[in-house]
């Protein structure tokens, strides 16, 4: 059997046992030779000649997984999730089965999770994603991952017992990969010294680099887990060799990251974007690196870069960061996405998870599973409107006035969490709420309400692309 011919099959192996087997074969008979750090030298990704099929995969962020033996449903539970940002916990268990099966029935090549795995970073609920991420690869479907803010040496670790929170085991770096290992790490080309950050072939033609933007090291010192990112300048310098290993078998790089590359929101709110974003963002123009997937502020937007003069750059040089929303915040969906490796044209189209299908199929009887969709959206919206009503106490307006504005903020705030408000809300424009909210010029809430409003020719929930490539 000839190398290229070994390789190309290498490369369509769907599950990883089998991959590794048949890399074994290659080098113990001596036809492959000179790997560093996991490397095929001079391995050709793309045979030559004929065609290769799209590859479907997706990508999902900030599952905020809880897992339900840190948690009885009790007064100290109920508490945490009612104060919390909109994140749908109590059934976040059975969201991720609905999501196990729909990879299950719809197969794609692989899964990207770029991050906040785990609600608060305990080891149990780490534990315990991890056997449920192995039922997927068990169908065929590899899955890599990152960790988030919330992943690694969290003080917040927490389990919920009647009225009480008890602390909790977290996890550390190295527990992280050793959990995780066959997600990404143990199949890893290359890996970051200084960091999490690693590369892999996930697909013909098709490298992910995994950058890990967290800052977790000094979380236990603090008492809380430090949430703003950073790319260290050691990873930076690992980009430049990872590019060239992928241009040498005529690959195209995808970035995945935790935090934003770029700014997702009209008003400034730290701690979202890499605090040295500049650098990372010349890092990546000056590799060809034109698509960053994120996540980290829940809400579902992708935007691109601009020249310091406020023009549109050259399609060469611009880079797009597509934030996923969280699958743990209403609509729980993700990035469904395909990739040309002959023509490197990339689609992403926001999807969400159908519970209700996988409820229906697993005979379930609980009502709100059955007609999630619904469930959720009327829980998100009921999370904004207390929040928007509670934030007028002691406001000039009338108890009427101040329903309507709560209203309108919350049925803003679920199309903007889901990616469609940026198409058009003059249906909510009309709502009596609005236009009482245009006379409040003072805090944060209307800022945000004004910076929702607004519209944007870019789509938020879908993209095509043509992933730039570097030549070796």
């Amino acid at each position: 059997m000839e190398v290229n011919h070994m390789l190309y099959s290498l490369t369509h192996i769907r599950h990883k046992r089998n991959r590794r087997l048949l890399l074994a074969i290659l080098l113990l008979s001596g036809l492959l030779s000179g790997c560093e750090g996991g490397t095929l030298e001079n391995s050709a990704a793309i045979p030559a000649g004929g065609s290769l099929s799209t590859v479907q995969f997706w990508e999902a962020t900030d599952l905020h997984y809880l897992d339900k033996s840190l948690h009885d449903g009790g007064s100290a539970f109920q508490s945490f999730v009612s104060s919390g940002d909109g994140k749908q916990l109590p059934y976040m268990d059975e969201i991720l089965d609905a999501f196990v099966y729909e990879a299950s029935i719809k197969k794609p090549d692989f899964i990207i999770l770029s991050g906040d795995l785990t609600n608060n970073g305990e080891r149990a609920s780490h534990k315990s994603l991890a056997r449920k991420l192995a039922r997927i690869e068990e169908k065929g479907t590899s899955v890599y991952v990152i960790p988030g803010n919330h992943d690694l040496f969290n003080p917040w670790a927490r389990a919920f017992k009647g009225d009480r929170q008890i602390m909790t085991d977290s996890i550390t770096d190295k527990n992280f990969t050793e959990i995780y290992g066959r997600f990404g790490y143990d199949e890893a080309l290359s890996r970051d010294r200084q960091s999490l950050s690693y590369a892999v072939r996930a697909a013909p033609g098709l490298w992910l680099l995994m950058i890990d933007s967290n800052q977790y090291d000094n979380n236990r010192r603090l008492g809380h887990p430090q949430t703003d990112g950073r790319v260290l300048p050691s990873t930076l310098a690992w980009i430049d060799s990872c590019v060239q290993m992928a241009a040498n078998e005529n690959a195209r790089v995808l970035t995945v990251m935790h935090h934003n590359i770029l700014d997702h929101s009209d008003i400034d709110i730290p701690g979202f974007k890499v605090n040295n974003s500049g650098q990372v963002l010349k890092k990546l123009q000056k590799n060809g690196l034109n698509l960053v997937l994120s996540g980290h502020i829940h809400m579902q937007d992708i935007r691109h870069d601009l020249t310091d003069g406020g023009t549109e750059i050259t399609d060469k040089t611009a880079v797009y960061d597509i934030a996923t929303s969280a699958l743990a915040v209403n609509p729980h969906q993700y990035g469904a996405m395909t990739f040309d490796p002959m023509s490197g044209r990339t689609t992403y189209q926001s999807t969400p998870v159908d519970v209700e299908g996988w409820a229906a199929s697993a005979g379930l009887t609980d009502s709100r599973l059955l007609s999630f969709k619904k469930y959720a959206e009327q829980s998100f919206i009921d999370d904004s409107y207390k929040k928007a009503y509670e934030s007028l106490k002691g406001s000039k307006f009338s108890d009427q006035d101040k329903r309507e504005m709560a209203d309108a903020m919350a049925q803003l705030n679920v199309r903007y969490f889901a990616g469609t408000a940026g198409g058009g809300i003059d249906d909510l424009l009309k709502l009596p709420g609005f236009k009482l909210w245009s006379t409040v010029n003072d805090g944060f809430l209307p800022r945000y309400i004004r910076s929702m409003a607004q519209s944007k020719p870019l789509s938020n929930t879908s993209l095509e692309i043509i992933l730039n490539r570097e030549q070796p």
